[in-house]
């Protein structure tokens, strides 16, 4: 501020300082000067910050002789306002030079145009797959045997759900009603929601039923014995449990949260009814009660408890560890009849099985992983127990894939559905928060 003012001072602007000077002085020294006038000469000499140099005056000041700072005597306290005001404008025409390239288009955009899958569900009575499109923003139904030749650019879904209607937007989380049809969808980040469709509607139409969810809600799964609809909620940490039908404000009638619960950023969630348990993946990031920089990194989980837990609950069990291979453990599900639970592993570009009774660091009895399998940053997963078949949803490279359910290490799938070209990988672009330039490797750097 000092090093500003002694830029104008130094230079040809120091006219309307002496007039500043000179009024004040004789504000001072004059008892019938008008407060109003001064008031509003006060706020014409402010001048708006915009982070780089202003206009000060546009016209050199005429060469004086004697001394460059004149008595202005009380009369002249109108040329003082006026003054003011002129180089209040000369600075504000300054100022608004910058707004001109607002609406400037930009040299080149980054944007996925692919859908990018990022649940699944199966319908098996009606035999389709329906996927999660959280890049677009939709949802998509495809016949249960459609794979898409090498060939082809992509496979044209037999029904889309989109559109400003729909009320579906960064949708991750998928359940289809087992004797309806009608699609369960979760909104996560952006828009606090559950969205629920019939099976027959399609297009840029609202949904038959909306439910305020909290805020980051990502899983979603149904004990449809109690009919009751259990969803995750990343951060704070939380299961909550509403009734099946709940809509609108309803509120859940259990809460699962607290310390004691070992939750760190749920995901998945798979439910065992036989045995009455209940299935959290987690993600590993959490903090002390939000409590500014408490924040930490875990490591991911699997925490097992009772199906009916509630309140500040601690874990009957915890898969944990580095035998684990858990990366971001995303969606889940159980294999109840053989006690087998297959995890989408994101980061791990993998789909991990382990027993349902595993406890600490124990290792998966079965892992799809390599090239052939089509697996990159896989976030959905779906036990289709009638066809005996897993269903996996891939964020990364706009496709979804289907394995026997034994299937083990590097397989390739029995089908696949894509929604881009073979290879294309997806930006994996999702509700960037702010954007920087790494200008040594020359990269945009983008964090979600």
């Amino acid at each position: 501020m000092l090093q500003g003012l002694h830029r104008k001072m130094s230079g040809r602007v120091f006219g309307p300082v002496c007039l500043l000077i000179a009024g004040a002085t004789w504000f001072l020294f004059s008892g019938d000067a008008e407060r109003s006038e001064w008031a509003a000469a006060s706020r014409a000499s402010l001048r708006r910050p915009t982070g780089s140099p202003q206009l000060v005056s546009i016209a050199p000041l005429p060469a004086m002789d004697g001394e460059m700072c004149e008595w202005v005597p009380a009369s002249s306290s109108s040329r003082l306002v006026a003054a003011l005001k002129q180089e209040r404008m000369a600075a504000a025409s300054s100022s608004d030079l910058p707004s001109e390239q607002v609406n400037r288009a930009p040299v080149r955009v980054i944007h996925d145009p692919y859908p990018t899958y990022s649940a699944v569900a199966v319908d098996p009575a009606r035999e389709e797959i329906v996927l999660q499109d959280e890049n677009l923003m939709q949802i998509l139904v495809y016949d249960r045997m459609t794979n898409t030749p090498p060939s082809a650019t992509m496979s044209e879904p037999k029904r889309v759900i989109g559109g400003t209607n729909t009320h579906v937007e960064f949708n991750c989380g998928l359940y289809i009603d087992p004797a309806s049809g009608d699609i369960y969808s979760i909104n996560n980040d952006m828009v606090d929601h559950m969205v629920v469709f019939s099976r027959n509607q399609e297009g840029n139409v609202p949904p038959s039923r909306m439910l305020h969810t909290p805020h980051r809600t990502f899983g979603i799964t149904v004990d449809e014995e109690t009919q009751e609809l259990y969803l995750t909620v990343e951060h704070p940490p939380q299961v909550v449990v509403y009734h099946k039908t709940a809509s609108g404000e309803d509120k859940p009638i259990r809460v699962m949260e607290g310390k004691s619960t070992q939750l760190e950023d749920a995901h998945g969630i798979a439910l065992d009814n036989k045995n009455q348990l209940m299935y959290v993946s987690n993600h590993g990031s959490t903090s002390d009660d939000g409590v500014p920089g408490s924040g930490r990194y875990e490591p991911p989980s699997i925490t097992v408890y009772p199906l009916k837990a509630t309140g500040d609950t601690a874990p009957l069990r915890i898969i944990e560890g580095d035998k684990t291979q858990l990366n971001w453990p995303a969606q889940m599900a159980l294999d109840v009849e053989h006690q087998e639970l297959f995890v989408a592993n994101d980061t791990g570009n993998s789909v991990l099985v382990f027993r349902a009774t595993d406890n600490g660091n124990a290792a998966p009895i079965r892992i799809i992983k390599g090239p052939k399998t089509g697996l990159k940053n896989p976030t959905g997963i779906y036990l289709d127990e009638k066809n005996n078949e897993v269903v996996v949803a891939s964020m990364g490279n706009h496709s979804s894939t289907v394995y026997p359910r034994t299937a083990n290490g590097d397989v390739a799938p029995l089908r696949t559905i894509r929604a881009a070209p073979l290879g294309k990988e997806a930006q994996m672009i999702g509700n960037p928060g702010a954007v920087g330039y790494d200008t040594k490797r020359e990269e945009i750097l983008v964090p979600n």
